[in-house]
């Protein structure tokens, strides 16, 4: 079960990632980095692999906007 502080965190993510999301700002995680993901599948995966940490990365256009954010496995 998780606690309270995790499932905000959680709640919280995901909205930030769908606000992305419906700005069509593509999501990956780097194993499929190729392969879009929604903000469902980043929150779950943080949630069902704890021990393991991801890192967002932000790329940018010529214009220093956000193209595309790719989250990085850190072990």
């Amino acid at each position: 079960m998780l606690d309270f502080n995790k499932e905000e965190k959680y709640q919280q993510l995901f909205a930030e990632l769908e606000s992305y999301e419906e700005k069509g700002i593509p999501i990956s995680i780097e194993a499929e980095e190729e392969q879009r993901v929604s903000p469902q599948q980043v929150v779950e995966t943080i949630m069902v692999r704890e021990n393991m940490s991801l890192m967002r990365e932000y790329i940018l256009n010529s214009k220093g906007n956000i193209e595309k954010i790719v989250f990085h496995k850190i072990k």
